[in-house]
């Protein structure tokens, strides 16, 4: 099951909401958490912790062996391997042995695939004043992944994103996206990508027709600053997103045109004191955490929009990620209760339980 996306028959009018466990990393500063089956990841600086969520038990550690690697900004996943998005412009992939040991299969671009392009000048790009790069390579911080089906796409601070195969590893497209940073990107199911940017707009990417590339589609525009976070529901109806202007954007899919739908603003959720840094999302429901050092549990209503019906405290630093947990023993599936977990730079994982009445 998504970690983005569970239980949507939950109702917080009569809730309960306990931190049950803080689990710690050895170097602090929390940058993502991801959740690979009932395993939690955990990247602190340029390290990635391992938790094993059936009994809170630390399992594996794991980091590369250059140590200009620098910050790990985003993890996914594709079967047994494990994706990791770092701050020296490159994409690690790792393999996931029976024994949940963590070993480095590759960089990304691959030598191989390097060696297929440098030859030929049409394969290079400008991307500074004298200065040129592989089409194929980000040349800045690549900071965040998505995996839909067999691509995965990453989003750099060089303002594009790349969709690579995670077969053969080999780099199919490259989009120069943005006139600033990218920092988040979210895939829908149909193949649409949305990507957030520091120039405070979220581009909508798709193939058109028989193209081969993803072309610009329409642009949403509301936030003032800074897009740190974008969310989708489970059918992609709706999207969220989270800025350094402290509000949450609900968009949601609507019929502009016969046969075209286009997301639409329909409300700004406020609360936070500070930037929103990170989202997740059910059908019904939202979780953000902020730079206030709070977790907020956002519930829509029957006849309105989102209303906060939690607000969770206890770290001492901006909370950096968030994800919820399915199975194991951290969730009841049976309706009642979620759990949660939120990442921090205070250097802790805290995990959260809330209990509601359906």
């Amino acid at each position: 099951m998504d970690s983005h996306m569970l239980n949507d028959s939950l109702q917080f009018s009569k809730h309960s909401c306990i931190c049950i466990i803080t689990l710690k990393t050895p170097k602090p500063h929390i940058s993502c958490l991801s959740i690979h089956n009932t395993l939690l990841y955990a990247a602190s600086i340029n390290e990635i912790n391992v938790f094993d969520l059936s009994n809170y038990t630390h399992i594996d550690k794991f980091a590369a062996n250059d140590p200009s690697s620098g910050f790990i900004k985003s993890i996914a996943f594709h079967n047994n391997k494990v994706f990791t998005a770092h701050q020296d412009c490159k994409i690690r992939v790792w393999q996931i042995s029976p024994c949940k040991e963590h070993h480095l299969l590759c960089t990304l671009p691959t030598v191989k695939d390097r060696f297929r392009h440098f030859l030929l000048p049409r394969n290079y790009v400008n991307v500074r004043r004298h200065k040129k790069r592989l089409w194929i390579e980000h040349w800045d911080t690549v900071s965040g992944l998505a995996v839909h089906g067999m691509l995965i796409y990453s989003v750099s601070w060089d303002k594009s994103f790349k969709i690579w195969n995670v077969e053969n590893n080999r780099c199919l497209e490259s989009v120069l996206a943005h006139q600033d940073a990218v920092n988040t990107v979210v895939v829908s199911d149909n193949g649409t990508v949305y990507t957030g940017s520091a120039d405070g707009l979220i581009r909508v990417w798709k193939k058109v027709g028989k193209e081969r590339k993803h072309s610009l589609v329409y642009t949403l525009e509301k936030h003032k600053s800074t897009i740190n976070a974008l969310a989708l529901n489970g059918d992609g109806s709706v999207l969220f997103s989270g800025g350094c202007d402290r509000s949450i954007m609900v968009w949601e899919r609507k019929e502009v045109d016969e046969n075209e739908h286009q997301m639409v603003f329909a409300e700004a959720l406020w609360g936070h004191a500070g930037a929103i840094l990170c989202l997740m999302t059910g059908e019904h429901w939202l979780v953000s955490g902020s730079s206030d050092r709070t977790v907020r549990i956002w519930q829509k209503g029957k006849m309105e929009g989102y209303s906060c019906m939690v607000v969770l405290e206890g770290h001492e630093r901006p909370v950096k990620s968030l994800v919820a947990v399915a199975g194991g023993g951290a969730y009841n599936n049976g309706g009642s209760s979620l759990s949660i977990c939120s990442g921090s730079l205070d250097g802790e994982i805290k995990v959260w339980k809330v209990s509601a009445e359906t």
